[in-house]
């Protein structure tokens, strides 16, 4: 392990919650370099016949009693192997020394990536921020991306931070991510 003690900030959050804004930003503010580590790219690293697959992942659209789109993610084994090679990945990073933002989607603290991020970041300075956001305000920002299942925020929304303990909590509903980034910097002075 690098004798450089390493600092991880996890930003867990519903999708559109603003994690990955907030991480550009407090990589910008940030006295020392920090790698930004989104779980995104390692689903972009699934061949495109994997996307929507029962061995990765599978999207399961339903409604709600509203009549409005629901989409529940299931992992398949290729999947969780994915996502515990990216936890074990942030690990190895973090023993070089490299100071890191992680961007993940943990679905509450039952969740085996939770458990496992506690386990391998013991060793680090790490500190777990949960990013919040009305269900109104995640469902907006989900259809003016383009790029989201309509539904998936709202499967996330009472699932995401249940149980879930955290260093810091920040509601980016009013507050820009420069201004959430900046909170992050101070509490943890980085």
């Amino acid at each position: 392990m690098s004798s450089i003690a390493a600092r991880i900030i996890l930003l867990n959050g519903v999708g559109s919650s603003g994690k990955s804004s907030i991480a550009r930003e407090l990589q910008r503010i940030a006295g020392r370099p920090f790698l930004h580590v989104e779980m995104d790219m390692f689903l972009n690293m699934l061949p495109q016949a994997h996307e929507n697959h029962p061995d990765a992942f599978i999207y399961e659209t339903t409604a709600d009693a509203d009549g409005l789109p629901v989409v529940a993610i299931k992992n398949g084994p290729l999947g969780e192997r994915l996502m515990k090679g990216m936890r074990h990945s942030i690990r190895a990073m973090a023993a070089q020394g490299l100071d890191l933002i992680v961007d993940d989607v943990l679905i509450g603290a039952d969740d085996v990536g939770s458990r496992e991020y506690a386990e391998l970041l013991r060793p680090f300075q790490f500190y777990r921020v949960g990013v919040f956001a009305s269900l109104e305000v995640l469902e907006e920002r989900e259809r003016k991306r383009g790029d989201r299942m309509l539904g998936l925020a709202r499967w996330q929304f009472d699932r995401v931070h249940s149980g879930m303990s955290y260093d810091l909590e920040l509601d980016t509903s009013n507050v820009s991510p420069a201004e959430c980034a900046n909170t992050i910097k101070q509490r943890f002075q980085l």
